[in-house]
């Protein structure tokens, strides 16, 4: 069976409209002031949003995000400003799995405090991050950082 991103479930793949980011929204988006927490940054979130786009900015500030699985997606990551820590491979610890927006749970994602044996990678400006579907990943930020997350999705053929 091959399961498809919630981005191709809304018709035909061939429907889809192209859309194009523009540079100045970006640059828009880069401005926005720090807060402390996790956050996705306006105005490229309401853009995605509006568009059913399977990426986005996220903004980490002095934060220790929660471990996660993605059994259905892989995530690419580009560190556009700061430094983050991740922490990838590994077995998490007390694993549960993650809830949807309508607060119903996601079979597809498992959610944990730690990973125990993951591999530490720093990320700094301009670099780029692999996470294959099924690999157990975390990150964290001393400060400031900004990465673009894209949600691709795991073909298979079963």
């Amino acid at each position: 069976m091959l399961w498809a991103h919630p981005f191709f479930l809304r018709g035909n793949m061939n429907q889809q409209k192209s859309f194009v980011v523009r540079k100045a929204d970006i640059a828009k988006t880069l401005k926005t002031k720090p807060t402390d927490g996790k956050r996705l940054l306006e105005p490229l979130k309401s853009i995605v949003a509006a568009h059913t786009l399977p990426m986005n900015i996220l903004e980490d500030k002095n934060v220790v995000n929660d471990a996660e699985v993605h059994t259905h997606e892989s995530d690419l990551w580009l560190c556009l400003e700061g430094v983050v820590t991740f922490t990838c491979g590994g077995t998490m610890v007390r694993p549960w799995h993650g809830k949807r927006a309508d607060g119903t749970e996601n079979p597809n994602e498992l959610k944990a405090k730690t990973i125990k044996g993951g591999k530490k990678m720093v990320l700094k400006p301009g670099d780029w991050l692999w996470i294959p579907a099924g690999v157990p990943h975390s990150h964290s930020a001393k400060g400031t950082a900004r990465l673009v997350i894209v949600k691709i999705p795991k073909v298979s053929s079963d």
